[in-house]
């Protein structure tokens, strides 16, 4: 309630966006976007889009042109929402407000880069808004940069979001998934699961790529996992580097993701389908067509 997303218009609220990034991320200022960057930007038409709480911003998104496979896009290179309004999909609206933005500039495909091991993210992306990835870039940013959330590697899964697909707009309508998601991992071994013990356990490789689906439990929570125990944290993220870069290597793509599969505290879990995304998702391949 009270809450406003709108343009981000002036150099104050640019300034206010560098000061939320640096925040959010708890980056030097060497790593935050040069304000300089953000003004022009901003003045090509670039998306920025606030959410003010009165005059306070409380979280924006970023989002610039770019080329996928020689088709427009917009990659949407940064969402931020202040710790203490995280928990009223605050993050979802701004993402809602991108997609109107990009579709009234007659764009239909957004991508944008998040990290695998965050499961909440995952769902987010996955679950409430619909995208497919058939990237994974290991160390993204780097092995690591100044943001105590870029510790453990910055591997990253590229996600595309077909704007005006039957998909997205079925998420966005509320469908859920999760049943027919569960079904289907009833059937399968995940490549990567829990042991037992809160450690990563690896399947064997060729059976897990002769089925037409695979899956990768990760972590519940890996944040708090990077606390207690950060050695463990990165051996998830080594065995999860692993079974993802092996699967898409091998011709998969992830379809979705599924927040909890055993209970509450239970791992989350990525179903990865054989195939093509421009198969998975028709739109993509008549847009593609149409280059």
């Amino acid at each position: 309630m009270g809450i406003v997303i709108r343009d981000l218009q002036s150099f104050d609220d640019l300034t206010r966006a560098r000061a939320l990034e640096r925040e959010v991320w708890g980056l030097a200022d060497s790593d935050t976007t040069p304000l300089t960057l953000a003004i022009a930007s901003r003045e090509a038409g670039n998306i920025w889009l606030g959410a003010f709480e009165e005059k306070e911003l409380v979280g924006f998104a970023f989002g610039f042109f770019g080329l996928e496979q020689g088709q427009l896009m917009v990659h949407s290179h940064m969402l931020a929402v202040s710790k203490s309004y995280r928990d009223r999909d605050l993050g979802y609206k701004l993402k809602l407000a991108q997609r109107e933005s990009a579709l009234a500039m007659r764009i239909h495909e957004m991508t944008w880069t998040f990290d695998p091991l965050q499961s909440k993210n995952a769902h987010l992306n996955f679950a409430k808004l619909g995208v497919v990835s058939d990237a994974y870039k290991i160390d993204f940013y780097g092995p690591q940069t100044s943001s105590v959330l870029h510790r453990n590697s910055t591997d990253r899964l590229w996600v595309k979001w077909p704007l005006a697909s039957r998909r997205v707009r079925e998420r966005l309508q509320g469908k859920d998934v999760r049943g027919e998601l569960l079904d289907s991992l009833a059937t399968l071994a995940p490549l990567v699961r829990f042991n037992g013990d809160g450690k990563p356990a690896q399947a064997e490789l060729a059976a897990a790529l002769s089925r037409q689906r695979a899956a990768i439990e990760i972590p519940t929570d890996i944040d708090s996992l990077e606390q207690k125990d950060f050695e463990l944290a990165k051996e998830w993220r080594e065995v999860t580097r692993w079974a993802f870069s092996e699967t898409l290597k091998a011709g998969f793509f992830v379809a979705e993701f599924c927040r909890t599969v055993r209970g509450q505290q239970g791992p989350g879990v990525y179903l990865l389908e054989k195939g093509t995304i421009e198969e998975f998702v028709p739109e993509l391949q008549r847009t593609a067509g149409s280059r």
